[in-house]
């Protein structure tokens, strides 16, 4: 991408229940790209809406429409879009009209004068109400201690990526808010800046409690994954030590009392030794077992560990 060539882009939009919406923010997102004189395709996922969604969508053009046989979420209709785009560029924005499509030049242009493989928008004034928006702070406060992917607004969907990042990535659960902090382990480099956000005038918002549950799940899974993926044994195997120390205090007290003919804690001690002993043996068996799993993993699947940016044959 230059000044003097414009980018092809691929804009991946997940929809759910938008029949109010997609109309319209397909002809905003024509308008823009036409606009800048792209090359680009329109991909809409409806994830199993249940309203005129998709019958709205079939009279778009140009427009590739994927259907889902039901709701499956957000971050499957997104992978289901993205493993359809063609083009160097990945947009990726929500159906509801929240995210300004005004936006991706400035995202494109951020791409290049930073010289990064992902741009995430930054919704600094947030159109939502004050429980989303509290919700939203202790989240980010939280992703900041487990995985601080760089950003300030992981949630945010507006963002453009490098083709390349996807490169066998498979998105589940709710693991499209962490698609950075996926990427960042592979060792992707990552911008960010600030992008518009509107309020929604059609529609309901899909967010709930349950949502925010699965999210914090995934959350784990990605911080055990950036730190642990390749050496789970590091970390379980680690606490059967740490267990297995606490069984050997405690079992010296247990003596030192007996020897001592204290009867203080005289049930309590062999019984919590007990336990140690069982937690330190199965936290070590476990271990072992997700070591053998995640080399199983890599050695039978297309990903890695790691990214390689690019190979030169140099003769």
């Amino acid at each position: 991408m230059s000044e003097t060539t414009p980018a092809a882009i691929s804009i991946v939009v997940p929809v759910h229940n938008e029949e109010g919406n997609v109309a319209e923010l397909h002809r905003e997102i024509v308008q823009v790209c036409e606009a800048n004189g792209y090359t680009y395709e329109i991909i809409f996922a409806d994830d199993g809406s249940r309203d005129r969604t998709w019958q709205i969508m079939q009279g778009l053009r140009p427009l590739t429409a994927i259907r889902l046989r039901k709701n499956f979420g957000q971050t499957a209709a997104m992978d289901a879009g993205i493993k359809q785009a063609q083009y160097p560029y990945i947009v990726t924005m929500d159906g509801d009209r929240q995210n300004d499509p005004a936006d991706i030049p400035r995202l494109l242009q951020a791409l290049e004068e930073q010289r990064v493989d992902i741009v995430s928008g930054w919704r600094k004034n947030r159109k939502d109400s004050f429980a989303k928006r509290f919700t939203s702070l202790g989240a980010r406060m939280l992703r900041r201690v487990l995985i601080n992917d760089g950003i300030h607004d992981s949630g945010c969907s507006l963002k453009v990526y490098k083709s390349d990042c996807f490169r066998g990535l498979t998105l589940y659960g709710e693991m499209h808010r962490f698609i950075p902090a996926i990427l960042k382990i592979k060792g992707f480099t990552i911008g960010e800046i600030e992008v518009h956000h509107r309020p929604r005038t059609a529609g309901k918002t899909k967010y709930n409690w349950k949502r925010s549950v699965k999210g914090f799940l995934d959350m784990i899974s990605v911080w055990f994954w950036e730190k642990y993926a390749v050496r789970p044994l590091h970390l379980l195997g680690g606490l059967g030590i740490l267990a297995l120390l606490l069984a050997f205090g405690v079992t010296g007290i247990g003596i030192g009392f007996y020897m001592a003919r204290i009867t203080l804690f005289r049930f309590f001690l062999p019984v919590l030794a007990a336990f140690l002993y069982i937690t330190s043996l199965q936290l070590l068996i476990f271990g072992l077992m997700a070591d053998m799993m995640a080399k199983s993993y890599f050695g039978t699947t297309k990903d890695t560990p790691y990214s390689v940016a690019e190979v030169q044959e140099q003769k």
